[in-house]
């Protein structure tokens, strides 16, 4: 098949249409065209009066050699890829005596499982949370009663942090091996809408996410795979150098030679166990904010235009950056269209902001976290403690639990108030969303003052992007601090701790993800290094 790139068509076309372009564009006849299949379609706003769909299809030519070297300097025509999957091992050896370890599910640990039981290996996953259903009660706890449960949360349970968020499916990182590809295609085949294959900007939502990840766990069981909840990591058996094992909070001891640490961001008590255990990590980079909250109205017509509403294009978003004078950079994070500011918290007296939207984005609100870039030597403590990230996010999930009263409501104020240096005393056009509510106050000392300076500078800036960014009445709620991971624990080319064999750090916790797609692709990467370590790399 061949591919053709950057097809662009109004957005107001019917299928005749598209497969007249693609004639067109390459000069044949309706007999010369046997099969076309979207592989991406995107759109440009870039001009708001005239948005167009850009498409990238693969195609199916009676004489496709003939078409390519016709367009052999058309960088729009090139033969398409080969992007299905091949598995590093065919089958895993008989009579496997350990089998590996897999501790988290979420979206890094669940490919991790899920690609070494369709390997044959017979994982077994530890989750220290509740299966997806028990979870979501819980969580609805902490969102309607005030009830926290600390091990079962939008933190921990089945399916991650990203169960509970807008469910995007989309990432940046690096794919020469197309295993992003893997990633939505075990979607689809768990319930995901089929267009997730090919739309620009995919997601999912979380009401789809539950079933999609019982069925992935379902799979993964079929396959010889053992998932068990409620099963805390409590310590590594290390020995010279080589992981034997875990041991669990109940005293359970489970022999291992390869254990894949697929945590979350989270994971402070275990993180703090690894690091007792002389496991080499290292503080990192993150960020932290607030969320704000617009009518999803004005983000789209600010994007779209007349054309706003048009429900071929759903509800906008956005991507905002902003270089402040004080040298820090502020950025709009996890931008959830129609969506809500979620409770996110998975500690005692902390409060922690995160959005997520459903599949169809139609609430009011629109809503993203507004952060700035912090680096260790922000942290204080200790100079070099990789737990001091973990330290500084405490300080400000702590006081925004004091500042929104103590009882898990959070902070919030109208930006209008923000920019003014006031606290606020009534809520205006922007009701906010998060539950179990919001505490009106002044947020200028729940952040570092120059984290504080440096929001207050890129709201007017981000306004003249989007007009009305800056309006009086939109809301901001704090803290927005579970970012990414706040350390790394560092490993080599071979996917394993640089200081601890067997040990295979994965995913956002880890510091080598940063989303659902991107931990997926993580989690596939660290089951075929483990799969390869165990076969002596014989494929």
């Amino acid at each position: 098949m061949l591919r053709l790139t950057d097809l662009r068509l109004p957005l107001e076309h019917s299928p005749e249409q598209l497969t007249a372009a693609i004639l067109h564009r390459l000069r044949l006849g309706p007999a010369d065209l046997r099969r076309l299949h979207i592989h991406k379609r995107s759109h440009d706003a870039r001009k708001r009066d005239a948005l167009q769909f850009v498409y990238s299809l693969d195609l199916e030519l009676a004489d496709e050699a003939a078409v390519f070297k016709r367009f052999r300097n058309d960088p729009h025509v090139r033969p398409t890829p080969d992007m299905e999957y091949q598995f590093v091992v065919a089958r895993a050896p008989a009579g496997l005596s350990l089998r590996p370890v897999v501790v988290g599910f979420g979206p890094a640990g669940i490919f991790a499982a899920l690609i070494l039981a369709q390997m044959g290996f017979r994982p077994l996953v530890l989750e220290r949370g509740k299966e997806v259903r028990e979870r979501t009660r819980d969580t609805w706890d902490l969102w309607r009663k005030h009830i926290l449960h600390p091990d079962s949360n939008v933190q921990f349970g089945e399916g991650g942090a990203g169960t509970f968020s807008d469910g995007k499916l989309y990432s940046q990182i690096k794919d020469p091996r197309h295993l992003s590809r893997k990633v939505l295609t075990e979607f689809v085949k768990a319930g995901a809408p089929e267009e997730i294959l090919y739309v620009a900007k995919p997601h999912i939502g979380t009401f789809r996410l539950v079933g999609m990840v019982e069925k992935m766990r379902a799979e993964i069981e079929s396959l010889g795979g053992e998932i068990r909840f409620q099963q805390c990591v409590e310590e590594l058996r290390i020995e010279d150098g080589q992981v034997r094992g875990v041991v669990l909070a109940g005293g359970e001891e489970i022999r291992a030679d390869h254990v894949v640490l697929a945590l979350g961001h989270s994971a402070r008590d275990t993180f703090a166990m690894l690091h007792a255990r002389g496991v080499f990590m290292e503080a990192k980079p993150f960020s932290v904010g607030f969320r704000i909250e617009h009518p999803q109205s004005l983000i789209d017509r600010a994007r779209f235009g007349r054309q706003a509403g048009n429900k071929l294009l759903g509800a906008a978003d956005y991507k905002l950056v902003h270089h402040a004078r004080n040298g820090r950079s502020v950025y709009s994070f996890c931008m959830c269209p129609g969506g809500q500011v979620v409770a996110a918290t998975s500690e005692p007296g902390c409060v922690v902001t995160n959005g997520m939207s459903q599949y169809s984005r139609a609430e009011r609100n629109a809503n993203a976290g507004i952060v700035v870039g912090i680096s260790p030597e922000d942290f204080g403590g200790t100079p070099g403690d990789p737990l001091a990230g973990i330290a500084f996010q405490r300080r400000l999930e702590q006081r925004a639990f004091e500042l929104g009263g103590g009882t898990y409501d959070a902070p919030g104020q109208r930006v209008g108030d923000f920019l003014e240096g006031r606290p606020s005393e009534a809520f205006g056009e922007v009701i906010p969303s998060y539950q179990p509510g919001v505490k009106l106050t002044d947020l200028s000392t729940a952040l570092p003052d120059y984290a504080i300076a440096a929001i207050r500078e890129a709201l007017p800036a981000f306004d003249r992007q989007i007009h009305g960014f800056a309006m009086a009445d939109a809301m901001l709620t704090g803290a927005e601090t579970r970012t990414s991971s706040p350390l790394r624990m560092t490993r080599g080319k071979d996917f394993q701790s640089l200081n601890v064999k067997g040990l295979y750090p994965a995913g956002e916790g880890a510091g080598y993800a940063g989303g659902i797609l991107s931990a997926g692709v993580d989690g596939i990467e660290v089951a075929e290094a483990v799969a390869l370590d165990i076969t002596g790399g014989n494929r």
